[in-house]
């Protein structure tokens, strides 16, 4: 059983993670096309590619839109998962059920319907309008992270506060978030990486300054080459180490 268990681990990563060691491989390629026979090991793609302003300038505009959407679904994702968990509202099961119906929701219909909103309402797209996109996309998830985390230890903490003669914005800063900062930290990064790898809604609500993954695309309607490769494997590299950096900041600490 143990063998066969071990066998199935086994199998199940080299199925994961094979198609990424061979992207990441033949980012290395010293030839024009990312394809076997392997004809040597070269940096010369990740210098053309880190040399390339437009994509220098999706990178930056892919960090940028990732952290602050990512920043604004959490505080409110915060903050509603706070009130309906601590004030008993007519309704609250449907408000629950309506914060988290957008997971459920293709991103393709979240896209199509921001873009017709945008422009009944005379909004060009832009970076801005990308990362209202995605700040609808990951608030579901804040808020479902947020709280799934809220006990009664923390409502018993916060009421004592209140008795102490505590405000209710000192509560919610100095007890409420603090106690639940390894979920908000899940959260944050969570959405970084969903923001940052996400292409639909960046590709229908953005015009002149692309995100990333964007960039990636009209790359490759140019055929593929060892440089779209050496971009995935930054990709890739970004999001691993945002994965590390969460095991390291959050899960650790709790454990």
């Amino acid at each position: 059983m143990r063998l066969l268990s071990r066998t199935y681990l086994t199998l199940a990563y080299v199925f994961i993670f094979l198609p990424v060691a061979v992207l990441v491989a033949f980012s290395f390629q010293d030839g024009r096309l990312p394809v076997p026979p392997f004809k040597g090991v070269t940096l010369d793609w990740y210098a053309k590619v880190l040399g390339n302003d437009d994509l220098v300038a999706a990178l930056l505009n892919s960090l940028l839109v990732a952290i602050v959407s990512s920043l604004i679904a959490l505080i409110l994702g915060f903050l509603a998962a706070h009130a309906l968990a601590r004030v008993r509202l007519p309704g609250s099961a449907l408000m629950r059920g309506v914060f988290i119906a957008p997971m459920t929701v293709s991103y393709l219909i979240i896209a199509l319907g921001l873009l017709n909103l945008f422009t009944q309402a005379g909004i060009r797209p832009s970076l801005w309008t990308a990362g209202i996109g995605h700040v609808v996309i990951n608030l579901p998830l804040c808020f479902a992270i947020t709280y799934a985390a809220m006990g009664d230890h923390q409502r018993s903490a916060e009421r004592a506060a209140r008795d102490l003669g505590a405000s209710e914005w000192r509560v919610l800063t100095l007890i409420s978030a603090p106690m639940l900062a390894a979920p908000l930290a899940a959260a944050f990064f969570l959405s970084v990486t969903f923001s940052w790898d996400e292409f639909i809604i960046a590709f229908l609500l953005t015009r002149f300054d692309v995100t990333l993954p964007v960039e990636i695309w009209s790359m490759l309607k140019s055929g593929l080459s060892p440089a779209t490769n050496a971009v995935g494997s930054l990709v890739f590299l970004v999001s691993v180490s945002l994965v590390i950096l969460l095991e390291l900041t959050v899960f650790r600490k709790r454990s």
